[in-house]
């Protein structure tokens, strides 16, 4: 079994704009997506060197960077061209398999919180990266 990720799964809904899932195709050559680390407790030390720790949520931060030539880029363009005419948010749900690890992620929603607008243009044009801010992300059965 291999760790590749040229079979991954990703798909995106957003209710009023793609109502029914879409695959998210046209990586960038040595990048499909991060996930950030997340802070999964609150800790603090007391002045007598005694630490507590609590559970705390967390939002999920997960960048994904398509080729400049994506035509799934056109989701993301279509979602936040949305968002400025009606000065709303929409959320969007989603899903990553990756089928070499026979593992499954569910997302809810999410927020686009960062969007490149236009591909930078050197001696080819750049991939563009955008980043959704899920609620939650866990794993799912495959």
């Amino acid at each position: 079994m291999s760790i590749t990720a040229a079979n991954a799964v990703l798909m995106i809904s957003i209710p009023g704009l793609f109502p029914v899932p879409q695959q998210i195709q046209g990586f960038a050559a040595d990048d499909v997506y991060d996930v950030e680390a997340i802070e999964s407790a609150e800790v603090s030390m007391g002045v007598d060197g005694r630490m507590t720790a609590g559970f705390v949520y967390v939002p999920v931060k997960q960048s994904f960077t398509l080729q400049a030539d994506s035509a799934s880029a056109f989701i993301f363009d279509t979602w936040w061209a949305t968002q400025q005419q009606a000065k709303d948010v929409f959320y969007a749900s989603g899903s990553t398999v990756l089928p070499s690890l026979g593992s499954k992620w569910i997302q809810t929603k999410g927020a686009l919180t960062s969007f490149k607008p236009v591909p930078d243009a050197k001696k080819l044009l750049q991939p563009r990266k955008f980043t959704i801010t899920w609620e939650s992300n866990l794993p799912s059965v495959l």
